[in-house]
């Protein structure tokens, strides 16, 4: 699929050039209205579809679909169903509301049920998540994190040039945007002390990241190849991992993140397919040393995934203070699921597979306050005038990313998320 096919798909919905959600992106998301019944949306433009709705009415009869599958408080039975469906829903969509296609457009008593304004209803998370795992696949961030704490000629671990590190995460904290976290406590090591002390983390970071939702895999024992990989993607999502650095620093040795990371993780609403994202494929960074056979990818592999993080202090105008993108990744995604399987690990519908902190060549695409502030030695000045090393209580981080070549864009929105206060317990 090329740009300029994208840019074919137009629809009756309105669609302005800068929106984030053209025809051809068709998201998947669960929504609320009521705040009492949930059900499965796409989104054009500021349009939001109830698929519930549209299937009732019989828009999708020519699809082997269970008559409650838009029904349910997630996306996961959905997802179950498998790519080949997920794709004849797609073209469906893609079929109502192209721009020529009258039969749901000129039913005003349809219309009435099945289109909304997108700011009337409240995003869910769209998935359960039944595990978790986050990866550590961006070579400039692992580099840059390397030369603070062990020094330049000891950036890179050994082991990080043969494999997509990884560790498991906790999945019951992952919320979605809008959702606001409270700042962590913990067990810290301040400079010069001998002893460890409790409390507030001084330390609040975010990550810039991307995530991937999985499929149903195979079962237990048998991998997945790099080749089949994306057969098992569902879609993508913004993931901001939140991070306590300082807790994190106490803690990581011998077994790695725990209490600095636990405490929260934000994902945006909206579900991007990997077909929609298909015109903006592009090449991966080259690999030196190649990686072993199971590895190997052939190919364009990633995609040209613009990126940005915003700080809005209480009371103020945001200030954007990274610009990145995913295609900076080392590891791409096929490579990370299949070393996560290699061993016969299975996944599940709905598990969620974050890249690690997306950092870029340049100063302004590290994509962590810790690289940022360079471990606080440089504070950065927002466009209030105050400054920051870390996150301050009442923060709020926008996280953004979209595609966009040749005019055309889509996007995955933004997850926003702000930092309260510790509870005082």
């Amino acid at each position: 699929m090329t740009i300029q096919q994208a840019k074919e798909y137009s629809s009756w919905i309105e669609v302005s050039n800068s929106s984030d959600f053209p025809l051809f992106n068709l998201p998947l998301g669960i929504y609320s209205s009521d705040n009492e019944s949930s059900y499965a949306a796409s989104r054009i433009g500021d349009t939001l579809i109830d698929l519930h709705a549209l299937h009732s009415l019989g828009y999708f009869s020519s699809i082997d679909l269970p008559d409650m599958i838009f029904a349910q408080e997630t996306l996961n039975d959905f997802i179950s169903l498998g790519k080949a469906t997920h794709r004849e829903w797609r073209a469906r969509m893609l079929e109502i509301f192209g721009k020529d296609c009258g039969d749901l457009r000129d039913n005003a008593a349809h219309l009435e049920h099945v289109l909304m304004p997108v700011e009337k209803a409240e995003m869910m998370m769209p998935v359960f998540v039944p595990d978790y795992t986050d990866f550590y696949s961006s070579r400039e961030h692992a580099t840059n994190v390397g030369i603070m704490f062990r020094g330049k000629e000891n950036a890179l671990m050994p082991n990080w040039l043969h494999i997509p590190v990884g560790y498991h995460g906790r999945a019951s904290s992952i919320v979605v945007s809008g959702v606001d976290l409270h700042r962590p406590k913990g067990q810290q090591l301040p400079n010069d002390a001998t002893e460890p002390v409790y409390g507030p983390s001084k330390m609040m970071d975010f990550e810039l990241e991307m995530a991937f939702i999985t499929t149903d895999g195979k079962p237990l024992g048998q991998r997945i190849k790099t080749e089949e990989a994306e057969d098992y993607i569902f879609g993508m999502v913004v993931f901001n991992d939140w991070s306590a650095r300082d807790i994190q620093k106490w803690e990581y040795v011998p077994l790695g993140p725990f209490l600095g990371k636990n405490f929260g993780s934000s994902i945006s609403p909206w579900i991007i397919t990997l077909e929609a994202l298909e015109p903006f494929r592009c090449a991966s960074p080259t690999q030196d040393p190649q990686p072993l056979a199971y590895l190997q990818t052939q190919g364009e592999r990633t995609f040209d995934i613009q990126l940005e993080v915003a700080i809005q202090p209480e009371n103020a105008e945001p200030s954007t203070v990274c610009r990145s993108n995913f295609k900076y990744l080392y590891w791409n995604m096929a490579q990370q699921l299949a070393h996560h399987t290699v061993n016969g690990c299975n996944i599940n519908a709905g598990d969620m597979m974050a890249s690690g902190t997306i950092s870029g060549p340049t100063e302004d695409s590290f994509g962590s306050m810790l690289e940022l502030a360079w471990k606080g030695t440089k504070p950065l000045t927002l466009t209030d005038g105050s400054t920051r090393k870390f996150i301050h209580d009442n923060d709020t981080v926008i996280m953004k990313a979209h595609c966009e070549k040749d005019g055309f864009r889509l996007g995955f929105g933004e997850v926003r998320s702000t930092i309260l206060p510790a509870i005082n317990d």
